[in-house]
């Protein structure tokens, strides 16, 4: 989310056209509100390993039908609606999950030498 703000905030610098940044933050909203609720559906499942896989495939297609929904409604609900700003926002949000995982490496477990 807050990359999302900073690439808004950007947008409106940079263009000086504040419909321009709402573009770009609705583009990122498109990403994140279909990824939090699929975070929120998953963290309430539990169970076996198929149910979990079954339920993981099912918030995963929620996510991509509400982030089609939200991308198709965008000019209904975005005035003057700059789709090269709203594609900048939605990459954005989307590539920072991978800058957060370069970040921040996973833990490696040390081996015990027995």
């Amino acid at each position: 989310m807050a990359a999302g703000a900073l690439v808004a905030a950007l947008a409106w610098v940079l263009s000086g056209r504040p419909e321009v940044a709402w573009s770009a933050g609705y583009g990122a909203l498109a990403v994140v509100v279909p990824a939090a609720l699929m975070v929120r559906g998953l963290s309430r499942q539990a169970g076996v390993a198929g149910a979990a896989l079954a339920g993981f495939f099912v918030w995963e297609l929620v996510k991509v039908v509400l982030t089609v929904a939200m991308l198709l409604a965008a000019p209904r609900l975005v005035p003057d609606l700059s789709w090269l700003a709203l594609l900048a926002g939605f990459v954005v949000a989307m590539k920072v999950y991978w800058v957060a995982m370069w970040l921040h490496p996973a833990r490696r477990k040390s081996i015990v030498k027995i």
